[in-house]
């Protein structure tokens, strides 16, 4: 598996300051680097622009911080894109000397670089995630497209360490078909939690 290699500046697609709209830290305040490079290939992905690394400008770490220090942030969330495809050491270190808690979601499909405080698992199909990162998720948060997906959703379950939450997430153009589903199958599988992405519902990145 190639990684690009490591750098000391990171593509960053975007930053901003927002709300936590999924997982179990929905609604905190929380700030998104948003890092380019993907080759997972989702095909209902909702930011197909961060896939090609590069487009976009790298940011130093010391740069990130210049702007994370404008908000009132405790909670800062690594995203992409697939982040774990840059060595993410450097970044970490950086921003946990600064006393930020650390959160990352990522597909899994890379090994897990960096120190986090939180690790969102959200597997693909389109490329398998390792079972070494799913032993370390905090999170499994899976998408829900297909009626099959909970059998699928399933399977990830076994993998995971038995303290990891666990959540499914109607895809967003599919959520009023999904919706019913996805509370039936939580009231028959109680395990399992809704993730709602309600930053959209709220009208906010």
């Amino acid at each position: 598996m190639t990684r690009i290699k490591r750098v000391p500046s990171y593509p960053v697609m975007e930053a901003f300051y927002s709300i936590q709209g999924e997982g179990f830290y929905q609604g905190y305040a929380a700030y998104f680097l948003r890092l380019g490079g993907c080759d997972v290939g989702c095909v209902w992905c909702d930011v197909k622009e961060s896939w090609d690394a590069k487009k976009h400008a790298k940011w130093s770490t010391e740069y990130m911080l210049e702007i994370i220090k404008n908000d009132p942030t405790q909670i800062v969330v690594v995203t992409g894109g697939e982040p774990l495809m840059h060595d993410c050491t450097e970044l970490t270190h950086d921003l946990k000397e600064e006393g930020y808690q650390l959160h990352i979601e990522t597909s899994g499909a890379y090994p897990i670089s960096g120190e986090w405080d939180w690790i969102c698992v959200s597997p693909k199909k389109f490329k398998a995630p390792l079972p070494e990162v799913l032993k370390k998720a905090n999170e499994l948060k899976v998408i829900i497209y297909h009626r099959s997906d909970f059998d699928w959703a399933e399977q990830f379950a076994k993998e995971v360490n038995p303290d990891c939450k666990l959540f499914l997430q109607p895809e967003w153009s599919k959520s009023k078909e999904m919706m019913p589903q996805i509370v039936q199958y939580i009231q028959t599988h109680p395990q399992w939690v809704l993730s709602l992405q309600i930053h959209k519902y709220m009208g906010v990145r």
